[in-house]
């Protein structure tokens, strides 16, 4: 979902957190290279559609991008951030649990990466929040 205001449009994201329970690694997702942030690595998900709850949105954008069910989430966090072109807001949710073995359905290169090496990593500027609390979480 985007509305406008003023200049810049306000894109509203689903984003979820995988997080391997045995080593404490996250899993993202490199970006297309001719997208926003292109070559970035990011968390997975994608814009909430118009009359899509979060959670919709949450469920469609694993299966599309990692062939995966997503069983239990839980809110974890909320991001806005203005870049020149658009403003995102980020409703990132903790993925519990899911079935199936994540892979790049799309051709995008996954990775899992333990939080403290994630600020060597290049990611899109509104991740840093996520990044902060997931070591935060680690300490």
């Amino acid at each position: 979902m985007s509305e406008t205001t003023g200049a810049a449009p306000i894109v509203h994201v689903a984003v979820g957190v995988l997080v391997d329970p045995r080593t404490g690694a996250v899993l993202v997702a490199r970006r297309p290279e001719h997208a926003h942030q292109g070559g970035c690595w990011e968390f997975p998900g994608g814009k909430v559609e118009t009359g899509e709850t979060v959670i919709a949105a949450l469920q469609r954008e694993l299966r599309e991008e990692l062939g995966i069910e997503l069983d239990n989430a839980e809110p974890f966090l909320q991001v806005s951030h203005a870049y020149p072109e658009k403003t995102v807001l980020l409703n990132v949710w903790r993925v519990d649990a899911y079935r199936g073995e994540p892979h790049g359905r799309e051709g995008q290169p996954l990775a899992w990466l333990e939080p403290k090496d994630m600020l060597e990593s290049s990611f899109p500027a509104a991740d840093a929040p996520i990044i902060e609390q997931l070591r935060a979480m680690r300490n």
